[in-house]
Order: structure tokens, then C-alpha cells, then sequence
């Protein structure tokens, strides 16, 4: 996240031709939430990937377009993750600074609004849509020209979508019935409510001929994730397999703000059995599965009104989830199953059936579309345009930084290594991504570490994660991290 961007010669000749709107592509931007990356059946050969999940039409979107397989999120200064990762996306501001903006936005303050991603699109001319969830301060209706069915953060869990299943197997709540409300609400399911808003949108003939962008934003996958029966039936329990990282407790979640306080944290009980976990990813494999069908009959929608060519489509999520990897179940750490989510463009432009294993985040794709529409990106918009990685013209080896809460979480990702900080403990965690993917093997783990490397292994993995805290530490000064680093001081090598 440079924070400067200049616009390429080439996207200007191509899409900001004084020739008029036809140049420029429609943006159909494709939003989930709570996905984890590997949820996506044509994925599932990467490291950590599933191939459990039923996923057709989001396999034809990456056969169609370039799949990012290292797309993150940031973090939450909260619980509710969601309400960080799309304050960012909206206004271009990396977490800190997008938490200290959500006054202004709270206030409907103009020149807070003007300056948003919706806003930057409809004045370069852009007929601007949304529907579905959207869980950021400033109302939608202020952003969009039109808005339909604007959601808040989750569809309303019940008390017996708590806790469950019971340590006796039995199971109070059940995923098809409607009378436990939440996407049910409305007599219709949710996420066929927003493909009935896009495709409706997608065929009007009142759209007009100026090019459109359609923010198209799904409550699913996130709890309570209830779908129809048929796709339930497409995952038996006793056939879904329990991640490798399974624990029936995480030693730290209470000290890191995810214990039994945490909402997320007790939809399953204390503590976890394998049974449960099978359940929960039943659930959540078949409301994503239920979400794709959906996503398939807008993309049908685009074929059928002959937009396909012309429309930049993305597809991502807010963030991931645990759901049973290391003991927790929400969203509120740092392993890759939370903090990555699948990103897949495809478009004009776009090759085809291609991947980039550059890091990025998800936020990328706001400057992204802004550059497609003509629009140069703010100095100040801290995310950067994804058009020459999609180009295949550069890669982008940036390492990532994560945070959830003031005092909470930390996590720096340089290289193979990702070092995960715990303040309150306060512990450091170092894992290989690249030889550890389900990160199981934790290299710092050892009752008495040395005081100096020794040339010894694990003197080294002290040294890398010393190194590692230093530029998380100068990182975080650069985004106004409210921290204070000092508790970490002597851990790794302590005193004489």
C-alpha cells in the first residue's frame, strides 16, 4: 500500500476516451461474507485448500478471469470484523484511520461521503447500485443512486443457535426452519433476495446507457447459516472432514479476546469435539454452496442481456473463518483461514484461467475499478490498483500486517513466515507458511529459549522472529497503531 498511484497510459487510452461510456467497463463487484479462501472447489490444489465444497459457478468465474490466491484482509478494531474490512473498502483508509473516520461517516459529514468509492465512481459518470449487507456508518442510500434491501451486519440468531450441537448429539436448532427467522426472515431467503435485486438490475430496461456499478453484497456464509434442505443434503456430517488444525480448545483464546465472551465463539460449545466441528462445516459448506447458485444465475443474467464482455466482475469476501481450524470458530484471529478470503477478477482486460500469487488486499479492487472507470486514484487512498499484477507486468511481495483490537491480536506475514503476537499473554507464535500451511507447528514452542542462537535451529527461528517484530513494530507506527510494543520486549531473549 504505496499510497500514491499514477493511472497507466494504456487504461487511459482504453476507458477514459472522450468517445463516451461505452469505452468503460460495468463493475459488477460480487460480496460475501465471513468466506475463507478455501472454499472454492476450483482452488482446491493450493496449500490449505478444500475439495469437500461444491462450488460451479465460482469455479466458471476463475476459469474465467485471474484468481489472487493470497488476497487478506487487515483486521477489526472490533468483534465485528466486517464493519473494518468494508469502512476500508468504501473509503480507501487502512484500518487504524478508517476507525477514526467513522464519525464523519456516522454524520453523513458531505465531504466524508464525496469522498468514498461510490461516490468517486458516480462522478466519473457511473449509474451506481447496491443491495444486500452493508455494515459500514454512513447510510447507503447516501452513496448509491439506488439502494435496495440494505442489510445490517447478520440476519438474527436465536438462543438455540448457541451452543450446538449438545455433548449428547441431539441438536435444538435445525438449519431449514424458518421459524428461527435469521435468512429466512422475509419469507425468502436472503441470498436469493440479492440475486433477485442484481438480475432484476441486470435487465432493466430503464438502466439507460451509461455503464453501471453494482455493489452486490451477500449476509452468506456468515451464522446463522441456514440453507434449503437440498443443499444439506449435498454434505453428510459424518463425511466432512475436521481440519488438521482442530484443537478442543485454543490455550490462548480467553487472554486474545476469543473466548466464551466472544459472540462467535459460542455458537459451538466448550469444548470442541469433532462431532460439532462436522456439523458446523456441514453448515457452512452448504450456505456457500446455496450462495453459488445464486452467483451462477447472475453471471447468466450478464450472459443473457450480452453485458459479459463489457462488465469487470470481482469476487471476494470481507474476511475469513475458523469454523473449527485451531479450536476457535469466528473470525477474530490470525491464522490464514481468517485473515485471507478468495479474490477472482475477471473482465476486459483479464486474462484468463490464470492465478497471482502476489500478497494484496482485498480493498485493492476499489482503486482497481476506479482506474477501469477512467478515475485517477487519490494520492491519499492507501490501497493500490491491482491492473499491473493482472497484467502479469509486476508482483507484489509486500508483507502484510494484522490487528485485531486495540490490545488483542497482531500478525506480520514476511516471506515463508508469519509471526502472530498476543499482548496480553503476552506470547509470539512463528509459523512456516510455506512447509506448515494448516500452521500446527508453532517454531517459537520450547519451555526455555536461548538466550543467544548457537547456531542451533531454533536459535534461528528466534532471530527471524526478532527481525520480524522490529518491522512489525515500525509497521504499525506507519498506520497509527494504538499499541504499545514494549510488552513484548524480553520474550524472545530474555534477561541474564
Amino acid at each position: 500500500m504505496s499510497g500514491r498511484h499514477t493511472v497507466s497510459l494504456l487504461l487511459l487510452v482504453c476507458w477514459a476516451s472522450p468517445a463516451g461510456a461505452a469505452d468503460r467497463p460495468n463493475v459488477l463487484f460480487l460480496f460475501s461474507d465471513d468466506q475463507t479462501f478455501a472454499s472454492i472447489r476450483a482452488l482446491s490444489d493450493l496449500p490449505g485448500g478444500n475439495g469437500e465444497i461444491q462450488t460451479p459457478n465460482l469455479d466458471r468465474l476463475v476459469a474465467r478471469g485471474t484468481t489472487f490466491t493470497r488476497c487478506y484482509n487487515m483486521g477489526g478494531y472490533h468483534g465485528a470484523i466486517c464493519v473494518a474490512s468494508r469502512t476500508m473498502l468504501v473509503t480507501g483508509k487502512s484500518m487504524w484511520r478508517a476507525e477514526k473516520h467513522e464519525p464523519a461517516l456516522k454524520s453523513q459529514d458531505s465531504d466524508a461521503l464525496a469522498a468514498t468509492w461510490p461516490r468517486r465512481m458516480s462522478g466519473a459518470g457511473y449509474k451506481t447500485y447496491f443491495t444486500g449487507k452493508w455494515h459500514v456508518k454512513a447510510k447507503a442510500e447516501r452513496l448509491f443512486d439506488e439502494a435496495r434491501h440494505v442489510r445490517p451486519g447478520m440476519p438474527n440468531q436465536t438462543p438455540t443457535g448457541y451452543g450446538r450441537p449438545l455433548a449428547d448429539g441431539s441438536d435444538p436448532w435445525d438449519p431449514t426452519d424458518a421459524r428461527h427467522g435469521g435468512f429466512w426472515k422475509g419469507g425468502t431467503h436472503w441470498s436469493e433476495v440479492v440475486r433477485a435485486d442484481a438480475v432484476d438490475y441486470i435487465q432493466d430496461p430503464e438502466r439507460g446507457e451509461r455503464p453501471f456499478f453494482a455493489y452486490v453484497a451477500f449476509n452468506a456464509p456468515h451464522d446463522p447459516r441456514q440453507s434449503p434442505q437440498e443443499f444439506l443434503d449435498r454434505y453428510p456430517a459424518e463425511q466432512v472432514a475436521v481440519p488438521a488444525s482442530f484443537l478442543p480448545e485454543y490455550p490462548y483464546a480467553r487472554r486474545m479476546g476469543a473466548g466464551p465472551e466472544l459472540r462467535d465463539s459460542r455458537l459451538m460449545e466448550f469444548p470442541r469435539t469433532e462431532y460439532a466441528v462436522r456439523v458446523h462445516r456441514r453448515e457452512y459448506y452448504a450456505i456457500i454452496t446455496h450462495m453459488d447458485e445464486q452467483i451462477g444465475l447472475i453471471l447468466d443474467a450478464l450472459d443473457d442481456a450480452g453485458l459479459t464482455e463489457e462488465t469487470l466482475i470481482c469476487f471476494t469476501s470481507d474476511h475469513g473463518l475458523a469454523v473449527g481450524h485451531h479450536g476457535l470458530v469466528g473470525k477474530q484471529n490470525m491464522y490464514e483461514h481468517s485473515l485471507r478470503v478468495p479474490f477472482i477478477v475477471a473482465g476486459p482486460g483479464v486474462p484468463e484461467g490464470e492465478r497471482r500469487q502476489s500478497r494484496i488486499h482485498l480493498q485493492d479492487f476499489g482503486p482497481t475499478a476506479m482506474e477501469a472507470a477512467g478515475l485517477e486514484v487519490p494520492a491519499d487512498w492507501e490501497f493500490e490498483s491491482l491492473w499491473p499484477l493482472i497484467r502479469g507486468e509486476e508482483t507484489r511481495e509486500d508483507p502484510i500486517y494484522g490487528a485485531y483490537t486495540a490490545k488483542d491480536q497482531r500478525a506480520y506475514v514476511d516471506g515463508d513466515h508469519k509471526l502472530i503476537a498476543y499482548p496480553r499473554v503476552p506470547v509470539l507464535r512463528l509459523f512456516n507458511l510455506a512447509e506448515d500451511p494448516s500452521e500446527t507447528k508453532d517454531l517459537l514452542e520450547n519451555p526455555s529459549l536461548p538466550k543467544d542462537s548457537g547456531g542451533d535451529a531454533l536459535g534461528a527461528d528466534v532471530s527471524r522472529a526478532e527481525e520480524m517484530l522490529r518491522a512489525l513494530r515500525e509497521r504499525a507506527a506507519e498506520l497509527d497503531d494504538p499499541l504499545d510494543y514494549s510488552v513484548f520486549e524480553g520474550l524472545l531473549r530474555p534477561a541474564e
